[in-house]
């Protein structure tokens, strides 16, 4: 069933530039739409705060400054906000469209992912959230629903920082226990959020993409809560044998009931998952898990899945029936046949056995010394200081070549961000390893933007190094309309290069939006645009108590605050709607008046002096059977 025909802004142009096509989703605190953005041509997705959240001012206040800061993350896997606003009753925010798909969906499409699969959806997720932490926000709600994952296999995170201003437990069973799933024990038991309480959220998320399932579950959210405060996440080797160790750690660190044992922030995270990756070998790597369903996809059309296909077969080796089965659920083998004696050979023979044995062990440790005995592997460096790097390989006896500097948002300065050859990579004893170190992030300062028209200033935070961020219009008297009035971050602030700077920019003078409802068309239409408003006609009219052909409705509501060239949006009236009227004659008050309203009439009495004490309709002012304008009232007579 297509909700969206229901749904009174689909199709609408929300604040005179984003027109509603298609409503993709609803939450508890907002619905959000696809849209496109009619002056620059994008599809963007439109998240519409409820009515009932956004009568609230301190909440909005709260919603607006949160997505201010939110705007500022620059970073490729973070689901980027553009722009800010207000039409009417709907407060809205502006964001980069994802075609695609969430991890919530992958998991329920394909159960428990291959380990390779699942560390590659968890590097780029804490990744984001690692350049969250480091500009100081905290996620909180972590979890599948949050991860969304593009046709193109990008993998993005959602909702940053907007969760701040909301309760994410809801009264809804279902969507508490999607929340309290994922919530760390000291934000369940004390209330308080710290990058820790996301890494937690991650440790689960890991946990439920190797096995498939949620590492605690319950019958109801209390005993989920309880769970988590009580009981250690259990490690995913539990219920996916043989998989491999490393993971179990990963999982157990991340998901510690104590704070303090856990990794302080997701980029520290990130260097244990890049660490164990770096551990584990292709086959380990690529292990499907029990609950993994593979085979059902593998000739189908996914679109949804970015998860490579498992192999449908592996190549079995041939088996020689001739040869005896090996019984190889026996500790002990049975012994061998006793040898028959043969006769000691001559000592000369003796002489000339020995020799060759020699001469077969020299050459078989000539070609291992050859082959594998003068190599060695690179050790696992990356996230270690520069000193701890350089001990790793002096012990596996490797040299330090050139140590090489380059900035870095999710390494911090002095750490090794990578080397050459790569580690696990095969070389000669002896042989040097070149480093590359973080030199931290590049810092740039923020230009002084005030007058700049926006695209201007677009192009001067590029030419800085910094990011275009979420674009807010305020009312000013001052400013021209559609000059840059402020910047966040301000003007000399130094910031870390690709972070986004969030611009105000001018809506000129404020223009009160006259009411023109009930006029006729072009009388309303010559009304709004005295005072500098476009107008838009709504492609379907709709019955109202208005004739046809009258202004039924508009959007933006009269006495809304627009800016001068803004757009309202006009509904045109069919006509009240005609409805036969039902015969109440004979019947009593109560149930003539449950009929009339019922058909959608509003109702009088009329009692005169007879009727005072009556309970009996006598005539009615629109006989039965006819029919009258829905709405309108019907006057019965009593006796």
């Amino acid at each position: 069933m297509d909700t969206t025909l229901h749904d009174p802004l689909v199709g609408q142009l929300l604040d005179g530039r984003y027109r509603v096509d298609a409503r993709i989703a609803v939450g508890g605190m907002a619905t959000v739409y696809r849209a496109v953005d009619t002056r620059l041509d994008r599809i963007l997705a439109l998240k519409v705060m409820h009515p009932t959240l956004a009568a609230d001012v301190s909440f909005v206040e709260r919603f607006i400054r949160e997505a201010k800061s939110v705007a500022r993350l620059a970073h490729p896997n973070v689901v980027q906000v553009f722009d800010q606003g207000a039409d009417g009753a709907y407060v809205y925010l502006a964001m980069e469209y994802v075609s695609g798909c969430t991890l919530r969906d992958v998991l329920r499409e394909r159960g428990a992912l291959q380990p390779r699969a699942a560390l590659d959806i968890l590097e780029p997720v804490l990744a984001a959230l690692g350049a969250a932490h480091r500009a100081g926000f905290v996620h909180r709600d972590m979890k599948p629903e949050n991860v969304l994952i593009g046709d193109d296999g990008r993998v993005k995170v959602a909702d940053f920082g907007l969760v701040r201003a909301v309760d994410t437990v809801t009264s809804t069973t279902g969507s508490v226990l999607g929340t309290v799933s994922y919530l760390a024990p000291e934000q369940i038991e004390r209330g308080s959020a710290d990058p820790r309480v996301d890494v937690y959220a991650c440790g689960v998320v890991l946990y439920e993409m190797l096995t498939g399932a949620k590492p605690h579950s319950g019958d109801s959210p209390a005993q989920v809560i309880y769970r988590h405060i009580h009981e250690d996440v259990p490690p995913p080797s539990a219920a996916v044998p043989h998989l491999a160790y490393e993971l179990d750690e990963l999982v157990a660190v991340a998901t510690a009931r104590n704070p303090d044992l856990r990794p302080y922030d997701a980029v520290a995270l990130l260097a244990r998952a890049r660490e164990a990756r770096e551990a584990l070998a292709a086959e380990q790597l690529d292990a499907v898990p029990p609950r993994a369903r593979t085979a059902e996809h593998d000739n189908a059309e996914d679109r949804t899945s970015v998860i490579p296909r498992a192999l449908t077969a592996l190549r079995q080796l041939p088996v020689n029936e001739d040869e005896a089965p090996l019984d190889r659920t026996s500790r002990l083998q049975s012994p061998p046949p006793e040898p028959r004696r043969r006769p000691a050979p001559p000592r000369r023979t003796l002489f000339t056995i020995v020799a060759a044995v020699l001469l077969v062990l020299g050459v078989g440790t000539g070609v291992w010394y050859i082959n594998s005995g003068q190599f060695t592997k690179v050790p696992p460096l990356v996230a270690q200081s520069e000193a701890q790097a350089r001990e790793r390989l002096t012990d596996a006896g490797l040299d330090v070549g050139r140590v090489e500097r380059a900035h870095s948002d999710t390494f911090e300065r002095g750490t090794v961000i990578s080397s050459d050859p790569a580690p696990g990579s095969r070389i000669r004893h002896n042989d040097s390893v070149t480093l590359t170190v973080s030199d931290g992030p590049r810092t740039v300062q923020v230009p002084d933007l005030a007058g700049r028209r926006l695209d201007e200033a677009r192009q001067l935070l590029e030419d800085a190094g910094l990011e275009p961020g979420m674009v807010t219009r305020e009312f000013s008297d001052e400013v021209t309309r559609g000059l840059v009035i402020a910047s966040d971050p301000g003007p000399g602030t130094t910031a870390r290069a690709g972070t986004a700077v969030a611009l105000t920019v001018s809506k000129g003078s404020p223009v009160d939006v006259p009411d023109v409802t009930g006029r006729d068309l072009d009388d309303a239409r010559e009304k709004l645009e005295e005072e500098g408003l476009e107008v838009r006609i709504a492609p379907q009219e709709v019955h109202s108590e208005f004739d046809a052909g009258q202004v039924a409705r508009q959007s933006p509501a009269a006495d809304s605050e627009v800016a001068e060239g803004d757009t309202v949006t006009l509904t045109v009236s069919k006509g009240p709607e005609l409805v036969e009227v039902p015969d109440v004659v004979g019947d009593s008050v109560e149930e003539a008046q449950r009929e009339l309203q019922e058909a959608g009439f509003r109702v009088e009495e009329d009692r005169g002096l007879l009727g005072l004490f009556g309970d009996t309709v006598r005539d009615q002012s629109v006989a039965g059977g006819e029919t009258a304008p829905k709405g309108s009232t019907i006057t019965i007579e009593i006796r």
